[in-house]
């Protein structure tokens, strides 16, 4: 059976985006993805379809269109050759922002799912992670340089960098071109809270017919190798859907949870988060 409708799921980090993937995953007719290449893919041969002569050297229009069904195709084919399910949710990071790319890809208005969270539960997950392992060095901390040496300094690394700060300002940019018209965003508070609610929104969005979820008994379908990504990398799920207090001043303290508030105005106010 080949694929019918290939979904995307372009999330901040550390906001659910893998639990949601796998609660996805319990519906036979979905085959929900861990962590995706294939951005990277079709963006690679992007770049060689806009650089190579051989391309320049032929009709601009019948190689723009030539170009986009291998682009669909291909994406297709990936999934084609892995799953017999009706549906794909690939999940990367980038699609959001390629919004209008992946448009002109599939000839369709493209489906995208957001997973946000609380930034301060965000930041402070990061660091959980950093403190998980002090037997080993960490790359964002150096002693000489006095560079990521303290809990602030850390935030200020993270909101200038990726992952963290590359997908915060691409999300502000997204909501400043309009595309955030055209995604739905899922609060990672809301799923926890009120999950069958925002499983059905989310069916309603894809326009696929509801699968009724158990939020207690979680399965890990999506398997990723965390090492690849060093001390951040962590996609081992919990099995049961629950919103756990916040750790946020705990871990990074008031003055920094206070800072990441105010310097994100605009995304709290967008979501909706209060102090």
């Amino acid at each position: 059976m080949a694929v019918e409708k290939i979904f995307f799921q372009s999330s901040l980090p550390r906001s659910g985006s893998t639990i949601l993937q796998n609660i996805l995953a319990q519906n036979n007719d979905i085959y929900a993805t861990p962590t995706s290449g294939v951005l990277e893919l079709i963006f690679a041969s992007r770049q060689n379809y806009t650089d190579s002569a051989e391309f320049k050297a032929q009709n601009s229009e019948l190689m723009r269109i030539a170009f986009l069904s291998y682009c669909k195709k291909g994406i297709f084919g990936f999934y084609d050759a892995i799953t017999n399910r009706k549906f794909v949710v690939d999940k990367s990071r980038g699609w959001g922002i390629h919004y209008d790319f992946l448009n002109s890809v599939l000839d369709e208005q493209p489906k995208i799912i957001c997973m946000v969270r609380d930034l301060r539960d965000v930041f402070a997950s990061m660091e959980n992670n950093f403190r998980k392992q002090p037997e080993k060095a960490q790359p964002i901390v150096n002693w000489a340089e006095m560079r990521g040496t303290s809990v602030p300094k850390r935030i200020d690394v993270w909101s200038q960098s990726p992952p963290i700060g590359l997908a915060i300002e691409r999300l502000q940019e997204m909501i400043r071109l309009g595309i955030d018209k055209k995604i739905l965003f899922v609060k990672y508070e809301d799923l926890c809270l009120r999950p069958n609610a925002e499983m059905v929104r989310i069916y309603e969005y894809l326009g696929i017919d509801y699968f009724h979820h158990d939020f207690e008994h979680i399965t890990q379908f999506t398997k990723e190798d965390d090492t690849v990504y060093g001390a951040f990398g962590d996609h081992v799920i919990r099995h049961e859907l629950k919103l756990l207090p916040s750790r946020a001043k705990q871990l990074l303290g008031k003055d920094v949870t206070d800072w990441i508030y105010n310097n994100y105005k605009w995304f709290n106010e967008y979501f909706k988060y209060t102090k």
